[in-house]
């Protein structure tokens, strides 16, 4: 075997990975397959012996490469490619990418395209990723805390778009039935309701994967039993009172019934730049075919709509 053909061993093995980050920065599933093969040629002209995390230097360039194609949005075939060596092959799967597109949910590429190109690379990398803000700041030219300012904005215009109120029904089910597995420590049962690559967000840090995330929800089986459903600048929540005041929020996104994002918040001053609402009771499941998960706190399918007006409870 070459070097060559162990270099490419390599990075066919951080493909699908480099793919997804690609595809949420650029939204197009060609453009990411160019920025994917852009990584495979500077990676190709680079020395990387002192490269100890190969899967994280790739991403900082491919995130590098999405955001001067968001800048700049160039044709495809613009960058000369250096001769020498090939790239690994990769023709497009019109089958991967309706999968890679129904994965991230056209609902939140909308919202991404609607961020400023460095916006949306420190929430991609961050907050979908788990690139340390350190890491984001380098790419961007700027440092941890500029990078995770941009994080922090871009988070808030995610969650802050408006959602149908059909959508709102179905997200109150996932988020009853997480609740439900949280009280019950019941870890399969937050499996069911969690995306293979659900990513939890802390002060503290960031988790990634069904596993991991599901293990640590497990254990918020106290916090669990007091917190309840509400609705988080516009999206279903979970929150945790104390003298009427929210001093815990849970934020979720959400994609094909699943808790792809969760946003656990604690800190004082980001509490304060939410906006949690009293949830409406929820109304009648629908009928067969549609989402049956097993709901929390006495809603689900026979309950009626309260329709009381919602109460606003700024986190300050």
């Amino acid at each position: 075997m070459t070097d060559n053909d162990f270099l490419a061993e390599r990075f066919e093995s951080y493909r699908e990975h480099l793919r997804a980050v690609a595809y949420r920065m650029l939204g197009s599933a060609a453009e990411a397959e160019d920025a994917v093969q852009e990584a495979w040629f500077r990676l190709s002209r680079s020395d990387t012996r002192e490269v100890e995390n190969l899967g994280g230097w790739l991403t900082t360039v491919v995130g590098r490469v999405c955001l001067d194609m968001l800048r700049s949005r160039r044709t495809r075939g613009e960058e000369p490619l250096d001769g020498g060596r090939h790239a690994p092959s990769a023709g497009p799967d019109p089958a991967e990418d309706a999968l890679l597109a129904d994965s991230v949910g056209l609902a939140l590429l909308v919202v991404l395209d609607t961020l400023s190109p460095a916006e949306r690379l420190a929430f991609v990398l961050h907050d979908l990723f788990g690139v340390p803000f350190g890491e984001v700041g380098g790419v961007l030219g700027r440092n941890a805390a500029a990078a995770r300012q941009l994080a922090s904005r871009a988070r808030r215009r995610v969650r802050g778009v408006a959602v149908p109120g059909a959508d709102l029904a179905r997200q109150r089910r996932v988020v009853d039935a997480f609740l439900a597995a949280a009280r019950d420590g019941d870890f399969e049962a937050l499996l069911a309701v969690l995306d293979p690559d659900v990513v939890a967000r802390t002060e503290a840090g960031v988790t990634g994967g069904a596993a991991r995330v599901a293990a640590g929800a497990a254990g918020f089986a106290r916090l669990a039993r007091v917190a309840r459903p509400v609705l988080v600048d516009g999206a279903t929540g979970l929150a945790v009172f104390a003298d009427g005041r929210p001093e815990r929020v849970l934020a979720f996104t959400f994609a094909a019934d699943r808790i792809t994002g969760i946003d656990i918040v604690t800190a004082p001053s980001q509490l304060a730049e939410l906006t949690v609402e009293e949830a409406q009771e929820l109304p009648p499941a629908p009928g067969p075919g549609s989402l049956r998960l097993s709901p929390a706190g006495g809603t689900g399918r026979g309950s009626t709509a309260a329709g009381r007006p919602r109460r606003s409870v700024r986190g300050r």
